[in-house]
């Protein structure tokens, strides 16, 4: 049995560790959300980082929900192996950005004390799109959530996102600690907006003048973060081990691609994330659009049209023939939607991410991908679909993947296994959805006129409806491989 990785001493020479000195660096971020996703992705650029430019930019990570992460790296020192999966190898680093990570259920007020720390110059978040607390109809805070009902009844014991930080922000100005920027790095159109209002919205509820300090002196950019990072598995942890001679309870893999572009609006300072290749902008819309429409929606495509034919990993779905011919048509309509992107030429991103889907090392769940339809398909599909409407382009692609997805909702497979849809409005869904399996028309017409869902405009819009529900027939009488091979065939209906 090897030991645990709790220190850098005799790794093997093959494994890139932090050029760097722990001790000397104090830490500056709070990052909400430490999951996977992050330490494949902000934390190592916060490596790269702190190896090249130094600074007190250690990350305080805190898991809002579990203690699981707590769990696994604060044994380890902070420490823990990334593995970058590629077709000719795997390569492994062992980062050492992460300082501690708190528990927010059993340690809360360590939590409000590191957000309220005069130290702490950065708040940063990936908790997921659902994770905000906001309406999809509005925008805005979603005042029927509990957590939020609860976190405006009781502020300082918050238990959602903005619950914290609006609590740790109070703490901040009556200490006298001076403003920070609040960093969301998850997968939503103009997430620091977003962010800002739902902040504003919540804490106008309470104190007008705290409003206004943090409207003052909060700094609340934007930001586009592309990694594909699978769930950590038994394989992940094994082969950390193998490469290591260490234990890791804490290791994640990923892909060799990596992108952050962020706005440069920074209330008081940030680390050299250019070290990692962070791109910063004036404006992140053009970027994060490009990934939402095309990588995101071409994912999600995938992922429903995938777990339905049986394909448990997107390399398997693109090692099918016809899902690689949609896959490669869903760019190109998604790509005839954007504006110019500075510095991007659309063809030669879409041809890399045909690579990245097809990478035969990462083992990237259909299933993953397929949770919070609702929250993910607005952005992802909905609104390019819109925009291809009104310009009168094809709808093929955006209809193929709305009747795989409502074919989802329905919760079984073609054999009969359920599945949970994993989905914040997954009750909603059910009531729209119940008694109508095998009524394809019903189910266009219920679930197209849920609250938030889509824009209007979408859902009154007779081509696409039609669109929608002939593919959904088809998925329905024929079945969803027959679907696919006849969606993929040069002459379609």
């Amino acid at each position: 049995m090897s030991a645990r990785l709790t220190t850098l001493d005799d790794l093997p020479a093959t494994v890139r560790m932090p050029g760097f000195e722990r001790r000397e660096r104090g830490a500056g971020i709070v990052h909400l959300g430490v999951g996977a996703f992050h330490r494949a992705h902000q934390a190592v650029y916060t490596d790269d980082a702190l190896a090249r430019s130094g600074g007190e930019w250690m990350i305080t990570g805190v898991s809002l929900r579990s203690c699981d992460v707590a769990d696994s790296i604060n044994p380890q020192s902070g420490l823990y192996t990334v593995l970058v999966r590629a077709g000719e190898g795997i390569s492994a680093r062992v980062v050492g950005s992460i300082a501690t990570v708190l528990a927010a259920p059993r340690e809360p007020a360590q939590v409000l004390d590191a957000l309220a720390a005069p130290s702490t110059r950065i708040v940063s978040l990936t908790v997921t799109e659902k994770g905000y607390g906001f309406d999809p109809a509005s925008g805005g805070l979603d005042r029927t959530r509990p957590e939020i009902i609860a976190d405006l009844a009781t502020p300082a014991r918050p238990t959602s996102v903005v619950g914290y930080l609006v609590a740790g922000l109070v703490r901040r100005r009556a200490r006298g600690a001076p403003g920070l920027t609040v960093l969301s790095c998850d997968n939503l159109p103009d997430n620091g907006g977003l962010v800002r209002r739902l902040v504003l919205e919540f804490v106008r509820e309470l104190d007008r003048d705290l409003a206004d300090w943090i409207a003052e002196t909060v700094r609340f950019p934007s930001t586009m973060v592309d990694r594909i990072t699978p769930a950590t598995s038994d394989e992940t942890l094994a082969e950390a081990e193998r490469a290591t001679g260490r234990v890791d309870k804490a290791a994640v893999e990923t892909e060799p691609f990596s992108q952050w572009v962020i706005e440069d609006d920074f209330a008081a300072g940030r680390p050299d994330w250019e070290a990692g290749g962070a791109l910063f902008v004036a404006s992140v819309a053009p970027y994060e659009k490009m990934k939402l429409r095309m990588l995101n929606g071409a994912h999600s495509m995938i992922a429903y049209a995938g777990f339905l034919a049986g394909h448990v990993h997107v390399r398997d779905a693109m090692a099918h023939g016809a899902m690689r011919v949609l896959v490669e048509r869903h760019l190109r309509d998604a790509a005839r939607t954007l504006e110019p992107v500075p510095g991007i030429v659309l063809p030669d991103y879409a041809a890399r991410l045909m690579e990245r889907f097809a990478n035969p090392a990462i083992a990237h769940r259909t299933e993953q991908i397929a949770m919070d339809g609702t929250q993910k398909l607005p952005q992802r599909i909905f609104e390019p679909a819109l925009a291809a409407y009104e310009a009168g382009w094809p709808l093929d692609s955006f209809a193929f993947a709305t009747a795989m997805w409502l074919r989802f909702v329905l919760g079984r497979t073609e054999d009969g296994r359920a599945y949970a849809l994993r989905d914040p409005r997954a009750a909603a869904l059910a009531a729209a959805t119940d008694g109508k399996s095998g009524d394809a028309g019903g189910l266009v017409d219920a679930v197209f006129e849920l609250d938030g869902l889509m824009p209007g405009r979408l859902a009154q819009a007779r081509p696409f409806r039609d669109a929608v529900e002939t593919r959904l027939v088809r998925i329905l009488e024929k079945g969803v491989d027959a679907a696919i091979a006849r969606e993929a065939m040069p002459c379609r209906v």
